[in-house]
């Protein structure tokens, strides 16, 4: 593979990862708009994003399958498809009712390319490789939240916000054409793979057996649920609380971004010097110190405006480095299934996600506390499954290497 060759996969993978993060980060400063045209309340707006997030927990466990079974283009021509037409009937909803449907169709297509590149970074890269690529990922997905909530603000003002979903819709036919005339095959399709619901359920089993899997799988879906739900009150706290208008929010959203992108490429660098298991838990340890600063702050009422921001920016820090190495290390023992795990990953990672979102919507109280209580609880509950995790994968370990010898003397 050649470096020209590299960079176009690694951009093409890129955008298909922000399908979903701007669909969800683009709309945020339009919530007051949609809720005063839709006559509803931000609460019921919010629901939108729940929906949207429900849809990508859903939709991964169906194509996890599909891109095993039928390799990964046919599935990613589909899902895209639906999100390009269901981004159209975002943009025509008429009601709240219909709204929160139309992002629960477009997550359901749009969800596809979460769960193709992270398949087709197992496909097309050795397995020593895949955490730096996760981070190059990361990279081209994190310049979402910085450009993302911007151009919604500024769209959101000149043409209404019916006009970021038919953005996104232009977007999305872009990045058919990429993957149509750049974008490597990956995995063949699988005719011996069955997509009954015996067979599928089996390939699960298959990949929740495994201790690493499941103890990364949950530590990433839980830690990165964080951003979740400060995508779901952040538009309240700034625009409500804090009276700042939708360009203000989408310059705030922005900076805030910036936590997440340069210690992605900072884990780059670590991991010429440490593991990924011993970055995590650096991370987790971080973030929960920093969040318990963050509730109490928060709860004492000490921070305005910019100390809440200032804070915020130190938590999320710790966004860039955990993702990436909990996908690698829950990816790395998988190449036959690897979309199945890819897709159980994934919809982990979005269930929970749309947990904590709704959690802030519930916990509503026209305060900041419900969303940084939210935040820091995931931090905090990832460090606990993280050692329990790490204890349990060394245990068994060390038991099999007891039973190893003794089954070589055996026989």
């Amino acid at each position: 593979m050649t470096r020209r060759q590299h960079f176009v996969i690694i951009l093409i993978l890129g955008t298909l990862s922000t399908i979903s993060p701007f669909s969800i980060d683009m709309y945020l400063p339009g919530f007051p708009a949609i809720a005063n045209d839709l006559h509803t309340s931000i609460s019921q707006v919010q629901l939108s994003l729940t929906a949207y997030l429900v849809g990508i927990s859903v939709g991964q466990l169906l194509y996890g399958p599909l891109l095993d079974r039928f390799g990964r283009k046919l599935p990613l021509y589909v899902g895209l498809v639906i999100y390009l037409l269901a981004s159209i009937g975002c943009a025509m909803s008429t009601s709240i009712d219909m709204l929160i449907a139309m992002r629960l169709f477009q997550a359901l297509g749009g969800c596809v390319g979460l769960v193709a590149a992270q398949a087709l970074v197992r496909d097309l890269f050795p397995v020593n490789q895949i955490a730096q690529v996760f981070s190059l990922l990361i990279l081209v997905v994190a310049v979402s939240p910085m450009i993302a909530p911007t151009v919604g603000g500024y769209a959101t003002v000149a043409f209404g916000w019916h006009s970021m979903f038919i953005i996104l819709a232009i977007i999305t036919a872009l990045i058919l054409v990429g993957i149509y005339f750049a974008l490597p095959d990956g995995k063949q399709p699988d005719d011996s793979l069955s997509l009954r619901p015996a067979a599928v359920l089996g390939s699960f089993f298959t990949v929740l057996k495994q201790p690493q899997f499941l103890t990364y799988t949950l530590v990433g879906g839980i830690a990165t649920s964080a951003p979740f739900a400060y995508l779901a009150g952040s538009s309240d706290v700034f625009m409500n609380i804090y009276k700042v208008n939708e360009q203000e929010y989408g310059w705030i959203f922005a900076f805030l971004a910036i936590a997440v992108i340069a210690p992605t490429q900072l884990n780059r660098f670590l991991l010429r010097r440490f593991s990924s298991e011993q970055i995590i838990l650096a991370t987790l340890v971080y973030q929960s110190v920093v969040g318990l600063v963050l509730v109490a702050g928060t709860w004492l009422g000490v921070y305005g405006q910019y100390g809440l921001i200032a804070v915020l920016f130190l938590f999320l820090c710790g966004q860039g480095i955990t993702g990436p190495n909990a996908s690698a290390l829950s990816l790395a023992p998988f190449a036959r299934h690897a979309g199945s795990a890819a897709a159980l990953m994934g919809s982990f990672r979005m269930g929970f996600g749309a947990c904590m979102s709704a959690a802030v919507s519930v916990l509503h109280n026209n305060t900041a506390v419900p969303m940084v209580g939210v935040m820091t609880s995931c931090a905090v509950s990832a460090l606990v499954i993280l050692l329990i995790g790490q204890w349990i994968i060394q245990y068994r370990n060390k038991q099999r290497a007891i039973d190893e010898p003794l089954t070589e003397v055996l026989l």
